[in-house]
């Protein structure tokens, strides 16, 4: 009598504890397909130490960043990507968002800023050397030397002009930016087709910083590439003469 009774709460037990996995692997799955923030913490509230617990709050984590990332992508601000690195110092959108920081700061600096040696004031002959030295007779100018047709990296004639863009910005190192011009020619080959970038160093109080660039662009092309990026949500900044 006593071993039929242990074998009936045995037999109970488990009976139960396969409904109670059937219930929480059912409640999953409408989890799942709910895919929302609020299904996952009502998941998380009900099994707090479940067989997919871990999985629950790894999605949940997943999806808040999703949430926030389109919140600084839509307000657009430095303080946005800034309070946004802050919250998720490593995730998915933490390289993008450092980018998106360093550009909103060096768009700041004035790109039209004087070259180097410019600031040495021009030796001016006084107006009475002027008077008794005669003017030298013009030179012919020479026939401006035409590239040859071979070249293979030669920019179309409607591209050469004074403005650039810039499309990152790396405290990692040269080659950080590199692979960022690989990833944006092999996504957007028409839109890139033709240009050469450079990655120009600029050094700071806090280290180097390796901008990538590409320059001798139309106003009108420069303009177009960024509008297009930024459609794409690509940093790019417009770099004037």
């Amino acid at each position: 009598m006593v071993l039929h009774k242990a074998f009936l709460v045995l037999s109970l037990t488990a009976v139960l504890a396969m409904a109670g996995c059937s219930g929480q692997q059912s409640d999953w799955q409408k989890t799942r397909t709910a895919n929302t923030t609020d299904a996952y913490e009502l998941f998380l509230k009900k099994y707090p130490s479940g067989e997919f617990t871990a999985q629950a709050q790894a999605r949940l984590k997943e999806l808040y960043e999703e949430r926030d990332w389109q919140k600084a992508r839509d307000t657009d601000t430095l303080e946005a990507y800034q309070a946004f690195l802050k919250q998720y110092p490593e995730g998915k959108w933490t390289e993008e968002a450092r980018i998106r920081v360093e550009n909103f700061t060096l768009a700041a600096v004035p790109s039209n800023a004087a070259p180097a040696g410019a600031d040495t004031p021009p030796q001016t002959t006084p107006p009475a050397a002027m008077a008794m030295k005669p003017a030298a007779a013009p030179k012919p100018a020479a026939a401006p030397k035409t590239p040859p047709a071979s070249s293979a990296h030669a920019a179309p004639a409607k591209s050469q002009g004074s403005y650039g863009i810039q499309l990152g910005a790396f405290k990692s190192g040269a080659d950080a930016a590199n692979q960022r011009w690989v990833k944006l020619e092999k996504e957007y080959p028409k839109l890139l087709a033709g240009l050469s970038p450079k990655v120009s160093p600029k050094k700071d109080a806090s280290g180097t910083l390796y901008r990538l660039q590409v320059a001798s662009l139309s106003e009108t092309r420069a303009s177009s590439i960024c509008k297009a990026l930024k459609a794409h949500s690509e940093a790019c900044v417009l770099l004037h003469p």
